[in-house]
């Protein structure tokens, strides 16, 4: 499992987004940043461990750190895909999201930090 989420991660695999089990994987290993793109007040009520917070309303890609895969994540994987459209824009192939959002992560029994 761990070779084929770096492989979805570093756009071996096809698709954009990365499963529960993979980003669960990342959380527990730091094989990717957790960047989460919801408001600071969201992401201070509860977070993936390890994840970082980088709002859409000020998403700058540029600011995305660059020494390992990004796996993107926002409340239900509207503005997680937005944000990824934009880093595809600005051709970053090393980023990836979590479609199910944080709800997905929290309904799946993910664990949750303030």
């Amino acid at each position: 499992m761990f070779a084929n989420l770096l492989g979805k991660l570093m756009g071996n695999a096809g698709g954009h987004s990365v499963s529960f089990d993979e980003i669960k994987a990342a959380s527990e290993t730091g094989s990717a940043h957790i960047v989460d793109v919801r408001e600071q007040g969201e992401f201070a009520a509860g977070h993936v461990p390890g994840a970082i917070n980088l709002p859409l309303s000020r998403f700058d890609v540029d600011q995305l750190p660059t020494d390992k895969p990004v796996i993107l994540m926002c409340l239900s994987g509207a503005r997680s895909g937005r944000a990824h459209s934009a880093c595809m824009g600005n051709g970053r192939d090393d980023i990836r999201h979590f479609s199910g959002g944080f709800s997905g992560w929290a309904g799946r029994g993910g664990r949750v930090v303030r």
